[in-house]
């Protein structure tokens, strides 16, 4: 698995979600549940995974949605 986007916005989650899943990648989030611990003020980032095999093509689409990742390969 390779981090494909860490963002605190919980909008950008969803909406990669769903461009993933249209192109039938596979995705989870990991720190979903860090709110608890910092008292739902939204500081800890969340952290969306993809298999490796999916990690450029997933990229690709990201980038094509003007979504900003950080520079990972």
């Amino acid at each position: 698995m390779k981090e494909l986007l860490r963002t605190n916005d919980p909008t950008i989650v969803a909406f990669t979600h769903a461009l993933l899943r249209a192109e039938d990648i596979e995705c989870f989030d990991l720190d979903v549940h860090m709110s608890i611990l910092e008292g739902s003020i939204g500081v800890m980032p969340r952290r969306v995974m993809v298999a490796d095999e999916h990690y450029f093509r997933a990229r690709a689409i990201l980038k094509d949605n003007d979504i900003e990742m950080p520079d990972r390969s």
